[in-house]
């Protein structure tokens, strides 16, 4: 599976971005999609998952309510619709898949990567 994340950019604080997770080579309708972020100088970072098939999702606490993921059979694509921002959001968000991740928090269940996009939001 081939991820392709974009959608990053600049931003004030208190507005919005939709990141999308293209895949290619294999259809999601198996997997786990999970959306991390890595700030400089910290640790790499659960944001949001999803189960393809079975819609389910889980958020860290840190951007409940403010962000929501979904996805997109037709296009083969995943979304992170990040609103109400703040400038701890700052990072690069990734896209990874694993077909059963028994932790979607995790970043050693996932199989599969993407490359990164940058979120900066300003104060």
């Amino acid at each position: 599976v081939q991820l392709q994340a974009s959608g990053g950019g600049l931003v004030q604080a208190g507005g919005s971005l939709r990141l999308s997770c293209a895949a290619s080579g294999r259809t999601l309708s198996s997997y786990t999609v999970g959306w991390f972020r890595q700030a400089p100088g910290k640790e790499r970072e659960f944001v949001a998952g999803i189960a393809w098939r079975s819609g389910s999702t889980l958020y860290a606490d840190s951007v409940r309510g403010r962000f929501t993921i979904s996805r997109d059979g037709a296009k083969n694509t995943v979304y992170l619709q990040m609103n109400s921002l703040k400038p701890e959001d700052t990072a690069v968000y990734s896209c990874a898949v694993d077909q059963y991740p028994a932790n979607w928090r995790d970043t050693d269940e996932y199989d599969y990567w993407g490359q990164g996009t940058q979120v900066t939001v300003s104060s």
